[in-house]
């Protein structure tokens, strides 16, 4: 099997091929040939030619969503660190449950495809449903001691979270800018969308505000449900704002702002928090080491539990619970509908409530589903590739040689759809090519009636 799958535009199956070390060129997995590689050889410029057109008409479909994972904020970290962690690491429990908790938790990682060694995710949501257990039976003083550990491992989770925004932000200046500058191009590919078309929707599963500071380095406005300054809150009927601008010497007729974006973090993040039954965000710098001084607020809790990064991988409760109900729903209502494209970047479907949604997106025929990512280590994105039946809806771009964020933003991810310069260029260079051709065509038109007289008085 080859190291990377693309399936683009009008390929009928995913095509596996590997780089070679020789030439710098790309090789089909045995020997394979297809109409555009007749040979099973090609190049950087030849997949160029067949990616970034491809999604250029794409991206600007009717209805466009980015579903990001991990893999962005580990790729970002590995261009300014040299080396990328994603917070999830094993977490030894004390508990008089400790083996019963781990063994629920190696069933869910199970249940999610990522094998038999579960994250601190797994062993969150498995104590939060034993806690309510306790709670439930009246066993007072083991939710007291259960709860106490489950908030220090809340805590451990959420300073594993801010040390990886840490190490971003306190990455040498070239590499950290470079990194932000790949991430910047990343955005603008998707958000740069012209006020006539639709809003980009950006969901995430990521905790951290990586998405976040590079909206604000690239100047985009990013819509949530949270109103507010000092510490907005989550609002469910804050959805349809939207941002409008007055063009000079014109009245009465608003258009839209360009470079906003409609953002959702599906599974919360870590500086949301429970709040007297409001979900607060609060006032957190990108990269600050410990959340908890943010904490030391009126109104404000001093418990780490209170922050919302509860998962929801593998059970539907949580999802059912505010505010992840309204977040799901969002998500449903942005991608399942006509003439939508959704493109997920680092997402390794390892969220079955999510992918339900994905899944029942396919059902309509005018749906696209774009998969972009550094690798396929589960199996579970062909895995569902091909028991979706859908193929004809999918397109797939994986693996190291091909999906890699510089790869990504130097070759086959399109330009911004509002870049004004290139389309002035293209505009200009289109008249003065054609001038040129209308003149040359005259003077073959002007030959050919001289010659077509001269043939008429020979006959």
């Amino acid at each position: 099997m080859g190291e990377n799958i693309v399936k683009v535009r009008d390929d009928n199956e995913p095509i596996e091929f590997e780089k070679s070390s020789e030439d710098n060129t790309f090789r089909t997995a045995n020997g394979s040939t297809f109409e555009w590689c007749p040979d099973g050889t090609f190049n950087v410029s030849n997949l160029r030619n067949r990616i970034e057109p491809w999604l250029s008409s794409l991206f600007q479909s009717e209805h466009l969503s980015l579903l990001v994972g991990s893999g962005l904020t580990t790729a970002i970290q590995y261009e300014a660190c040299g080396s990328a962690d994603n917070g999830m690491g094993e977490v030894t429990l004390n508990s008089k449950y400790a083996a019963e908790i781990n063994a629920k938790a190696i069933e869910s990682s199970k249940l999610a495809g990522r094998g038999d060694t579960p994250n601190i995710e797994d062993k969150i949501r498995v104590m939060c449903e034993l806690l309510h257990g306790l709670e439930i039976m009246g066993n007072k003083n083991e939710a007291d001691e259960l709860r106490e550990e489950l908030d220090d491992i809340i805590n451990r989770f959420t300073e594993n979270i801010s040390s990886i925004e840490n190490k971003i932000a306190t990455a040498s200046n070239e590499l950290r800018e470079e990194a932000f500058n790949k991430l910047i191009i990343f955005m603008m590919s998707f958000a740069s969308r012209t006020g006539t078309r639709d809003r980009l929707n950006i969901f995430t599963t990521n905790y951290d505000r990586l998405i976040e500071a590079g909206a604000d380095l690239a100047g985009i406005h990013l819509i949530d449900r949270f109103v507010g300054s000092l510490s907005p809150i989550f609002r469910s009927s804050r959805l349809d704002i939207d941002m409008h601008y007055n063009p000079p010497g014109i009245r009465g007729e608003p258009r839209y702002l360009e470079g906003v974006v409609k953002y959702t973090k599906l599974h919360g993040s870590i500086d949301w928090i429970n709040a007297n039954n409001c979900i607060r965000k609060v006032g957190l710098p990108f990269g600050a080491e410990d959340i908890k001084p943010y904490l030391n607020a009126p109104g404000f809790p001093s418990s780490p539990s209170k922050i919302m990064i509860y998962p929801n991988a593998s059970k539907d409760r949580e999802t059912s619970e505010y505010p992840y109900v309204e977040l799901f729903r969002d998500f449903a209502a942005a991608i399942c509908r006509p003439n939508s494209t959704l493109v997920t970047y680092g997402y390794s479907f390892g969220d079955e409530h999510i992918n339900r949604v994905i899944k029942d997106m396919l059902t309509i025929p005018s749906t696209h589903l774009v998969i972009i990512a550094f690798n396929d280590s589960m199996g579970r994105i062909m895995k569902y590739y091909k028991e979706w039946g859908r193929s004809n809806q999918m397109s797939i771009i994986i693996g190291a040689d091909i999906a890699n964020i510089n790869d990504l933003v130097n070759f086959y991810l399109p330009k911004p759809a509002i870049d004004k310069a290139t389309i002035r260029m293209n505009e200009m260079l289109k008249k003065r090519y054609d001038s040129s051709k209308d003149e040359a065509f005259a003077k073959i038109s002007d030959n050919d009636k001289g010659e077509s007289k001269n043939d008429s008085t020979t006959c």
